[in-house]
């Protein structure tokens, strides 16, 4: 199996941040690192940070929820840079930064990517999402945010564009031949003259083709839209499910789509997200799990709701049910505490502290127990591995590499050393061919909008 960690640059889970044994140097490079040391240590394929353009005011249309309880966006530094100090103290752990299509350019984000991959060796990875709150619009010099379907549309061409970029060098074009001399070979450096709906860019991207070809494409769709844009481009999909036959069933879908993309399934994997509570026993687990989850004020974990379904929650008497509500922004988590909810019979209020500090997946016991659970859903076709969050930084983190990673080695599930070196050899997948994402795209209208 393969194993990611969700790390947030920032206090993360509403109650985690209070928990006693949680270290909060979220401003230092130094905290990022020895967390970076941690993954490597645990044999982790990669550190994927989670990123959000503004400071949430979806609840009540204040930040107040967010900032008073350390949730969701109340804090969080540039993924990008902190990615770059954990790379130079570590040689094999993949680093994945999110970067979205809707307020950036394809040009300044394939420079970016190509850049990282290159001072790692091949360690870069890309969360491409499609931004989708009014209140990261405002930042932006926008009013009001993009439809669902603009929003996707972009994303396509914004993909297609970067590929484009990084294509345009050809993998042998830099030649170093002081004596000529010839530095780069110019036939071998192309324009891509670009004109879409959305994009013109002339190019060459003013740095080398990646060592990986293409960073590593990462996506977590989950509306039909969405599944079809991450089984179309994504290398890695993060999802997260309240049952494994909700995640048996996407499982099914996503490879389904896949394939009728042209691609190989085994090319996509995917890594549902966990949030396990390992200790020495099975008691002091549960307790430990307990506490956690009296840590979590109500309202932080339905401001992070409220914000990732774009919808007011406070507008809804906090001692009733969530009712049926129509849901611009992820379809996904709200299917998910749909499922919880009408499960467990929780009123508004106990579903913003289940939210906020939830185990996903109920993974909480010994290393043991833990790796149980985890061999279960990956021999079962749930997955290809898991995006392992902890419930508090960086603890959690070494609670699991030191006691449930050795459970998995000892099992033969998980790697004893990296196989490859490259983040993409290390996932199993292929160097990427120059030209294969422009298969991939959808046909764009030629005329420049």
């Amino acid at each position: 199996m393969h194993l990611a960690a969700f790390v947030t640059a920032g206090p993360g889970r509403p109650g985690g941040w209070r928990y006693p044994d949680s270290v909060p140097g979220w401003l230092g490079a130094e905290y990022y690192q020895n967390i970076a040391r941690t993954l490597e240590d645990g044999r982790f394929d990669l550190a994927f940070f989670a990123d959000i353009l503004s400071v949430p005011d979806r609840f009540g249309s204040s930040t107040d929820s967010q900032l008073r309880n350390g949730a969701l966006g109340s804090l969080r530094l540039d993924p990008l840079h902190v990615l770059t100090s954990m790379g130079a103290v570590t040689k094999h752990l993949g680093l994945a930064a999110t970067v979205s299509t809707t307020y950036a350019q394809p040009f300044t984000v394939a420079r970016s990517f190509a850049t990282l991959d290159h001072l790692t060796a091949g360690r870069a990875a890309w969360n491409v999402v499609t931004s989708f709150q009014e209140s990261e619009a405002r930042n932006f010099n926008r009013d009001e945010q993009f439809p669902r379907e603009k929003r996707y549309e972009r994303a396509d061409e914004f993909l297609e564009v970067a590929g484009k970029l990084w294509d345009s060098w050809e993998d042998d074009a830099l030649v170093l031949d002081a004596q000529a001399p010839l530095f780069a070979e110019p036939s071998k450096v192309h324009a891509i003259d670009h004109k879409g709906e959305w994009f013109t860019v002339q190019g060459p991207l003013n740095v080398p083709r990646p060592p990986q070809g293409y960073p590593v494409v990462i996506q977590a769709g989950a509306s039909a839209k969405g599944k079809d844009f991450a089984a179309r481009w994504s290398d890695v999909i993060f999802c997260s499910h309240a049952s494994l036959e909700s995640a048996q069933d996407f499982y099914r879908e996503i490879k389904e789509r896949a394939a009728a993309h042209g691609r190989d399934p085994r090319q996509v994997k995917i890594l549902p997200s966990i949030a396990p509570v390992v200790g020495p026993t099975t008691e002091v687990a549960r307790q430990t799990a307990d506490l956690l989850f009296d840590l979590v004020p109500p309202l932080g974990g339905l401001s992070t709701l409220a914000y990732h379904l774009d919808v007011d929650l406070s507008t809804f008497p906090l001692d009733e049910r969530l009712p049926d509500v129509e849901v611009p922004g992820v379809e996904g988590h709200y299917r998910e505490v749909r499922e919880i909810t009408e499960r467990e019979g929780l009123t508004l209020r106990e579903l913003g502290k289940q939210y906020g500090g939830r185990v996903e997946g109920g993974f909480v016991g010994t290393g043991a127990d833990v790796a149980d659970g985890l061999e279960q859903w990956f021999t079962e076709g749930a997955c290809d591995g898991f995006m392992v969050q902890a419930p508090y930084q960086p603890g959690g983190f070494e609670d699991f590499t030191r006691q449930v990673v050795p459970e998995l080695q000892k099992r033969g599930l998980f790697r004893t050393e990296y196989e490859g070196a490259t983040l993409r050899e290390n996932l199993g997948l292929h160097r990427s061919e120059a030209g294969e994402w422009s298969n991939r795209a959808p046909k764009q209208p030629s005329a420049a909008k």
